[in-house]
């Protein structure tokens, strides 16, 4: 029995034994000089692990009882987790060494919250669930203060463990009135327990505060607080990572959450998760329009792009999950390249962050410009991008499940978010003469992911590069 157990868990296991050796590798030999080398290999076993996973995972598994799940939409998410893991870290090796900030403990805390976001997709039980969430975090609090020389990085790495700790708390909360109500920490169990119509004013607290743990995992409104400081005050490559692998596995444990556990009783939780989704894309649409930073107006970015996530979640329907896996893909794509851009904004050598740097960028760099423009028409949903059919799909899913109004709220959002992206293509083709002018070099590595992004962006329309069909699959196997 164990030993089938563990064989469902082996990519988990040999990336946990690849994080403690590296770590114990580096600490008795070179230290940082091994940083380099770890990173490279830690980004190849995510690809290989990746790989593997969608080669050879089928049908549906449990392990240790039930807790933890091997199925189709853990293996989508895993693999979405992997490779935007896998694509941050390689970017970031560069700017990192560049700026001196390269640790040997960095690539070994990211596989290390990997493991814990693997594990969140895959819970099965409200213990694995906290198990991973917490592997993650822990994880992602140090590497948020990694630049200890600066001020702005280390009350970034505080505050998102303080807020942390309350989410933590809030989530825990409600997994103990669940347990209490329901009389078991398994999904499998909850949901015999909460059915439609029959679940106890108990077990709709708990839900309600669970529903609060995970919102601050994905940065949803009102529990979206730390995002634009965590964003501004952590190093980009690191911003880059919250911005991708954290948000696909925050919205995994979410579906994995209210589906497996409450899919019963979706009248239940579908007008909390419809309320999340609409404060989040006006808030983010709104506050963003203000900002002149471009690493605080991605936190609001993104803030936004949650809820429109949370929108497909909040149908409770198949279509719902399987728009939300699409959305949720295409967006780690586009903040691939968008954040391979600003790592490339430098004067003379040094990181810039102010939009109004880019004025007349396109007369620099019209490649990068033009890969520029087409990921933020994709952000902000303009046909014929990839991204305007992200939002096709989850405005397909809130309309085909009732919820019209939100529906038509997320199409207000969407353009009044529409403004702030197109505001930085204004600068890059049509802003003021300035003398200093960002710097035309930088990596090669980082402006082909740039490059990269935009063409799928544009390719990726033709055939959703069987992305679509792979979120069809993974979300049948989570919706019965």
């Amino acid at each position: 029995m164990i030993s089938a157990d563990l064989n469902i868990i082996l990519p988990e296991i040999i990336l946990s034994a690849f994080a403690m050796l590296g770590l114990m590798a580096a600490v008795y030999t070179t230290k940082d000089k091994m940083a380099g080398a770890l990173v490279w290999a830690t980004a190849a076993l995510f690809v290989v692990l990746a790989a593997w996973i969608g080669l050879t995972g089928e049908g549906t598994q449990t392990a240790f009882n039930g807790m933890f799940n091997d199925d189709g939409f853990a293996r989508f998410a895993k693999i979405t987790i992997l490779l935007s893991a896998a694509a941050v870290l390689v970017m970031s090796e560069g700017y990192m060494r560049a700026r001196g900030i390269l640790r040997f403990e960095y690539p070994m805390l990211v596989a290390l919250s990997a493991v814990g976001m693997m594990m969140m997709v895959s819970a099965g039980d409200l213990m694995a669930l906290y198990m991973g969430l917490e592997l993650q975090s822990l994880a992602l609090y140090v590497v948020a203060s990694l630049r200890r020389d600066s001020v702005k990085s280390t009350e970034a790495g505080l505050k998102y463990f303080v807020l942390g700790a309350l989410s933590s708390g809030l989530l825990l909360y409600g997994a103990s009135l669940v347990y209490g109500y329901a009389g078991t920490t398994l999904f499998s169990g909850i949901i015999t327990t909460a059915q439609s119509g029959e679940t106890s004013l108990g077990l709709l607290f708990g839900l309600v505060f669970l529903i609060s743990g995970m919102a601050f995992k994905v940065s949803a409104v009102p529990f979206h607080m730390w995002t634009p400081d965590v964003y501004e005050g952590a190093p980009t490559p690191i911003t880059a990572f919250f911005a991708t692998a954290p948000k696909v596995a925050a919205m995994g444990l979410f579906a994995r959450v209210l589906h497996d556990g409450f899919g019963q009783a979706v009248g239940d939780w579908q007008q909390i998760v419809a309320l999340l989704s609409v404060l989040s894309m006006f808030l983010g649409a709104v506050a963003a329009i203000g900002q002149t930073n471009i690493k605080r107006l991605m936190a609001f970015s993104s803030i936004a792009h949650m809820g429109y996530a949370l929108m497909g979640l909040a149908a409770g329907t198949v279509l719902g999950v399987q728009a939300m896996l699409v959305y949720m893909a295409i967006y780690v794509t586009m903040n691939v390249g968008t954040f391979a851009f600003i790592m490339l904004m430098q004067k003379d050598g040094v990181p810039v962050t102010d939009i109004s740097s880019l004025n007349l960028y396109a007369r620099q760099n019209p490649g990068r410009a033009l890969s520029m423009l087409v990921l933020l028409f994709s952000l902000a949903g303009v046909p014929p991008m990839l991204g305007f059919f992200g939002k096709l799909y989850v405005l397909r899913a809130a309309y085909e499940a009732g919820l019209v109004w939100l529906a038509v709220l997320g199409v207000i959002a969407s353009v009044i978010g529409a403004y702030y992206y197109l505001r930085i293509v204004f600068y890059m083709y049509f802003g003021e003469e300035q003398s200093d002018t960002l710097d035309t070099g930088g990596s090669s590595l980082l402006a082909g992911f740039l490059i990269a992004s935009a063409l799928i962006m544009v390719v990726g329309v033709a055939g959703m590069f069987g992305v679509e069909g792979a979120a069809q699959a993974a979300a049948a196997t989570l919706v019965n």
